[in-house]
């Protein structure tokens, strides 16, 4: 009995590993796909820019006042002064 709780034990053991195994893969390919979809951002903008330069310019300024008021707008915690 004893024999089959190590085998069960065992097979345990390596059901995990495969998981973890899995999980790094995993967490590879979503890096990979977060760059390439960054760098596909930046082909899309610099062709934008090239191709439709006031687009392009209203675009980064909608970006641009949507950071700031988001940035003003966020709450913050207020500074000590020691």
């Amino acid at each position: 009995m004893e024999r089959l709780v190590q085998l069960l034990d065992d097979l345990d053991d390596f059901v995990a590993a495969i998981f973890l195994l899995g999980e790094r893969i995993r967490a590879r390919l979503m890096s990979l796909l977060a760059i390439l979809a960054l760098l596909a951002l930046q082909a899309g903008g610099i062709i934008l820019a090239i191709a439709q330069p006031p687009l392009a310019l209203a675009l980064a300024s909608m970006l641009f006042v949507s950071l700031l008021y988001r940035s003003a707008t966020a709450a913050h915690e207020p500074l000590e002064i020691a």
